[in-house]
């Protein structure tokens, strides 16, 4: 039941995302304080549901239930701890995850730390964050779903690949997308000062 809920939380940060791209940037044109204050809401709630979302898909790779595609093809009952925490990250669909993960947790920063902006940047710049957060949404939903589940469930998973299973590996992914994300902010605050 924790999958259809990460499942359900994914759409509804899509939901959040769409609205978000739209309705800051309007108030940002009218001057309208109320619709440029969702994006920092927005932003919030976004954040919150794809940590959920993650943190579901996570706990299956945990709890080793195999009858999530995911974890059946990047797990195994047997593998220690920490592989089984970068298996959800050691495939295309939970790697895609983690970008959407992190994009998020930016978006938060900027709504959180960014008091000092002047109120349509702000909005403007959070608006263009989630315009790559649609995109990125969209694009796990339909193509790269990692909560797509097995029916009858396998008995045990088929292994994380064994490249992968090394401590250097496991930490690498995280770190590595924590820069190229974080360049989102760049390009998101260029394109709101061109607006």
């Amino acid at each position: 039941m924790i999958i259809e809920i990460g499942h359900y939380a994914l759409v509804l940060a899509l939901a959040t995302a769409l609205i978000l791209s739209i309705v800051p940037v309007i108030g940002a044109r009218r001057h309208d304080r109320a619709m440029m204050d969702v994006a920092t809401i927005g932003s919030l709630a976004m954040f919150s549901l794809v940590t959920f979302s993650f943190a579901a898909l996570t706990y299956a790779h945990v709890v080793s239930d195999f009858s999530v595609e995911n974890v059946w093809e990047n797990s195994h009952s047997l593998v220690p701890l920490l592989y089984k925490y970068s298996g959800v990250w050691g495939n295309h669909e939970g790697s895609m995850m983690l970008w959407l993960l992190i994009l998020t947790l930016f978006s938060a920063l900027v709504a959180v730390f960014g008091r000092n902006l002047p109120e349509t940047l702000k909005a403007n710049v959070l608006a263009v964050q989630a315009w790559i957060s649609v995109a990125f949404t969209l694009f796990i939903l339909l193509t790269s779903n990692p909560f797509l589940r097995l029916d009858p469930a396998p008995a045990e998973g088929r292994d994380l690949n064994p490249v992968l299973q090394d401590v250097g590996l496991a930490i690498h992914p995280p770190l590595l997308y924590l820069g190229y994300v974080g360049f989102s902010v760049c390009f998101s605050f260029a394109v709101a000062a061109l607006l």
